[in-house]
């Protein structure tokens, strides 16, 4: 079935609602259980990540690609994967629907639908952090989209995420939406919102550095890119 732009820009804003819903929630019951257990809480946060990313890009690929992720689209958009146009629209989708998912597991536990964090999450090391784990996302999509069967991106982007959470200094945002959202609840998986910039700068310049080098290493048609992230129907423009 031919998409419409209004239904990828739902499933865009659904999809990642879900996906933050699942970040911040988790780390709210993971800091609740595990008794003061950093290492417990990360590894609990990092397991319903995995597992959300990957139900949920199988869900939600088929319509919109299921970027949930600004630096995914503008990169995608940049490859003639999907129109500008699209863009325009998915990236306040995705906006949108990060703040929501973040309302939704505040409330779910109790909390202020929205509250700004203090967690401090800044500094050369966290920067560097962000732009190798954007880097390595872009990566991994490019790579196994084009080179592997499409069904393979959703558990490949699910098991790098998995893995830079713990390899990464910043425990791999790697997504201005789930930067910005992230901003807005003071938990586990918070990040104080005079940190956002210096995150957003390096997720995209990571995320563009991964897209010129596989430009090269794997470079592909117009009439290929469609297919990139996800394989999905271009929208009919309404």
């Amino acid at each position: 079935m031919r998409q419409t732009l209004a239904r990828q820009a739902v499933a865009e804003s659904l999809g990642t609602a879900m996906l933050l819903a699942a970040v911040v929630g988790s780390g709210i019951m993971a800091e609740r259980l595990a008794g003061g257990n950093a290492a417990l809480a990360l590894l609990a946060n990092t397991i319903a990540t995995g597992a959300a990313l990957v139900a949920l890009i199988l869900t939600f690929g088929g319509i919109s690609g299921a970027h949930f992720n600004p630096v995914v689209t503008l990169c995608d958009a940049w490859q003639t994967g999907i129109s500008w146009r699209a863009a325009a629209v998915y990236i306040p989708a995705q906006l949108v629907g990060a703040v929501l998912g973040v309302a939704a597991a505040n409330a779910m536990f109790g909390l202020p639908a929205l509250f700004y964090s203090t967690k401090i999450r800044t500094g050369g090391s966290q920067w560097f952090s962000e732009f190798v784990a954007t880097f390595g996302l872009l990566a991994v999509i490019w790579g196994c989209a084009r080179l592997q069967s499409k069904m393979i991106v959703p558990f490949a982007v699910a098991a790098y995420i998995t893995a830079a959470y713990w390899f990464t200094a910043s425990t791999s945002f790697a997504n201005p939406a789930v930067t910005v959202a992230r901003a807005l609840s003071d938990t586990f998986t918070g990040i104080r919102p005079i940190d956002v910039p210096g995150f957003v700068t390096a997720q995209i310049l990571g995320g563009f550095a991964a897209t010129i080098l596989f430009s090269w290493l794997i470079p592909i048609t117009p009439s290929e890119a469609e297919t990139i992230v996800v394989a999905h129907e271009k929208d009919d423009d309404r």
